[in-house]
């Protein structure tokens, strides 16, 4: 097994019954729980591994309906239906026998095709021209990544003047790892609630539930290396409990890979 810590939280056991057992990351730990990204990494992880996996990913979801608590787990991926090219999957994570998180994902032999990025990257500096801006945050699974913000980062004075929900920032894996389809689906999640960017007031959050659509194929993430993403996020509504975000990942070379979706419950 790779000594990087990323692939440490993915490690998983095929057990008797087709179920994966797998254990919690101290070192991807959040203020409740673990970091919410590795979480649905480790969801996906369980169809990637799966002896009847057809094809790559392109959608998942993953419904948060509890806290993970710290400790072990079972997985327990289904493939719900197999066409000659796509593939349908049922997941769930299981605790003590009870529902943590429920899951769908879709995956598919991919073939070429016209293709265009409509969404450009944005112009912004060079990851190596802005420096890692964080200051201590203790967050276990914030040491995890190398995040660079650009616009949009954690607020310096928590007094109720935020104006937007715009985060852009240049992150990556830390220490440097080459980026796969269970890495990209963590560094979705990397951004901080909107609500803290938008208020600047700390508020207590949840993500619901988190969508995340597969750009690229295996070999463009293989491209991509162990260089930096351009992760932008911003929120479209606050009201009556929840916000939604919508972000995208784009490689150095401009390549979109991945977009995502959330609903995040916060308290006011």
């Amino acid at each position: 097994m790779s000594s990087h810590v990323f692939d440490q939280a993915m490690a998983m056991e095929l057990q008797a019954d087709g179920s994966f057992a797998g254990h919690t990351s101290a070192a991807y730990a959040n203020m409740v729980g673990p970091f919410g990204g590795i979480s649905a990494a480790q969801m996906l992880n369980a169809v990637l591994l799966h002896p009847q996996r057809l094809g790559e990913p392109v959608s998942l979801t993953v419904n948060f309906a509890a806290a993970l608590a710290p400790g072990p787990f079972v997985v327990v991926a289904r493939p719900a239906r197999t066409n000659r090219s796509t593939q349908h999957w049922m997941i769930e994570l299981l605790q003590n026998g009870e529902t943590v998180l429920t899951g769908t994902a879709f995956t598919a032999l991919r073939r070429d095709t016209w293709s265009v990025d409509d969404q450009a990257m944005p112009q912004v500096p060079a990851p190596e021209q802005v420096p890692n801006g964080l200051g201590p945050i203790p967050m276990e699974w914030i040491k995890r990544y190398d995040m660079r913000p650009i616009t949009g980062g954690m607020p310096t004075a928590w007094d109720g003047r935020g104006e937007h929900s715009l985060t852009q920032l240049w992150v990556r894996d830390n220490p440097p790892r080459t980026l796969d389809f269970a890495s990209l689906t963590a560094l979705a999640d990397v951004f901080f609630p909107r609500v803290f960017v938008r208020r600047a007031t700390l508020v207590p959050v949840g993500t619901v539930t988190m969508t995340v659509y597969y750009h690229a194929d295996a070999a463009q993430l293989q491209a991509s290396g162990s260089g930096y993403l351009l992760a932008q996020a911003q929120a479209q509504a606050f009201r009556n409990g929840y916000f939604d975000q919508t972000a995208q990942l784009w490689n150095q070379a401009g390549a979109l890979l991945v977009t995502t979706h959330q609903v995040v419950y916060y308290k006011s």
